[in-house]
């Protein structure tokens, strides 16, 4: 780990930390305009959230990743149309908000991985990122599954076979190369966010 992951730990927020996820908050906003619907199921959408949601984590780490993504969660639940398809608190109540519930789950994962990391080298922030990425399919899917057959009443039952391939299958591989194309990118700039965290007084 880090000296600036450790201090992460120890010490508060500042101003700088605040500035960072702040204009994290900012780019999971622009990530969800930035969507393609994709002709399959109802509303199976890929967005470049999961880019964001995966930098956050391994270059914040993973407090400021999940403060940062959990923000977006909320203002969204507060009414700001933030989400890819509008905001709100009825947006819980639709089956897919487990997958924006995921994005949360991937920045702290992937942060707190990349925090574990001994070593950092390129291919061990891809697997960071990949397993982030891979946790947001795991609070997507189950909250789909749970909401559509047994918390919604006027919901289609899915079952587990179109689940996996309408919203899993057909999906995970173009995340995966988005969450690799995150890793790549904050591979590189951590170093730099890194010192200009560690600098500022």
């Amino acid at each position: 780990m880090s000296n600036i992951d450790t201090k992460q730990v120890k010490r508060g927020m500042r101003a700088i930390d605040l500035a960072y996820c702040g204009m994290f908050v900012a780019l999971m906003v622009v990530g969800a305009k930035i969507n393609i619907v994709l002709p399959i199921g109802t509303g199976v959408t890929v967005s470049l959230q999961i880019l964001f949601a995966v930098m956050a984590g391994l270059l914040l780490g993973a407090r400021d990743g999940f403060i940062s993504v959990f923000i977006y969660l909320l203002i969204g639940l507060l009414g700001l149309p933030v989400y890819a398809h509008g905001g709100g608190l009825w947006y819980a109540l639709k089956p897919t908000y487990g997958f924006i519930i995921g994005f949360v789950s991937a920045a702290f994962l992937a942060g707190l991985l990349k925090q574990a990391l001994k070593k950092r080298t390129l291919v061990r922030f891809l697997i960071a990122g990949e397993i982030g990425m891979l946790s947001y399919y795991v609070w997507g899917l189950f909250y789909f599954f749970l909401m559509s057959n047994f918390l919604l009443k006027d919901a289609q039952p899915i079952g587990f076979k179109e689940l996996m391939t309408v919203w899993f299958l057909s999906t995970v591989w173009i995340d995966a190369i988005i969450a690799g194309l995150a890793s790549v990118i904050a591979y590189r700039l951590a170093p730099i966010v890194d010192r200009f965290r560690e600098n500022y007084r």
